[in-house]
């Protein structure tokens, strides 16, 4: 039966099997995708993936050196100056509220997982400023547990891509899990938003630049001509 969500006339095995076909071919389109966020340790990738909220990961990547040499434990979060630590984060945005969220974070892991960072998403998302989105972020790069992260990006490819037109992101996380194997949801979270990044644009994507368009519904929303299309494409990286 056609799925309600999917291109008229779809049926659910044609769509599952055109969902990993563009998969297949994001990963060979991106063979060294990756997160884009600095980090060393479970609870660096935590903090950075919080300050990157509303905020580009490059800007992030420009003030984690500093904000990690200073502040290396939950404790060191746990305890930090409000306002030494605002401003280091200061050009993030909302420093304000990331202090809040960084330091309600640490505290809950000093109190209830010994200062480390879970790795169960379940712990994860009753930490101060964590989601499902930033809780995937660290299962899957940190700990290696496959996970789906839903950012704009990902959202905005998935929809035009006609996998779902689901706006909530839980939603959407369930429905792409159902298309893709849980062994690639990591990867394929990585390959979207570098698609999305680089190409899938929000206003203007590089239609005719695409390795998907034979496959994307979308086909035709930004330029088709491969000339004017090979301008928008914007290379990376943006970390």
């Amino acid at each position: 039966m056609p799925r309600e969500d999917s291109p008229a006339g779809e049926s659910r095995l044609a769509l599952v099997r055109r969902a990993r076909r563009m998969d297949r071919i994001l990963a060979e389109t991106y063979p060294d995708a990756h997160c884009e966020l600095d980090f060393r340790t479970p609870l660096e990738l935590l903090v950075a993936t919080i300050l990157s909220a509303q905020c580009t990961d490059k800007r992030v990547n420009m003030v984690t050196p500093s904000l990690f040499a200073k502040y290396q434990t939950a404790e060191d979060y746990a305890g930090a100056d409000r306002a030494e630590l605002e401003e280091i984060i200061r050009s993030t945005g909302f420093f304000r509220a990331k202090t809040n969220s960084i330091i309600g974070m640490a505290q809950a892991l000093c109190e209830r997982y010994g200062g480390e960072v879970p790795r169960k998403l379940k712990d994860l998302v009753t930490l101060p400023g964590v989601g499902r989105k930033t809780a995937n972020v660290v299962l899957g790069n940190a700990y290696g547990v496959p996970g789906i992260t839903v950012d704009t990006h990902f959202q905005r490819l998935v929809n035009r891509f006609g996998w779902t037109h689901e706006t909530d992101p839980v939603k959407i996380e369930h429905i792409v899990a159902e298309l893709i194997p849980r062994r690639d949801w990591t990867m394929m979270s990585h390959r979207l938003i570098w698609h999305g990044r680089r190409i899938c644009h929000a206003r203007r994507p590089a239609c005719g630049a695409c390795p998907l368009a034979a496959l994307c519904p979308a086909y035709g929303t930004g330029p088709t001509a491969a000339a004017e299309a090979a301008k928008l494409v914007r290379p990376g990286p943006f970390s």
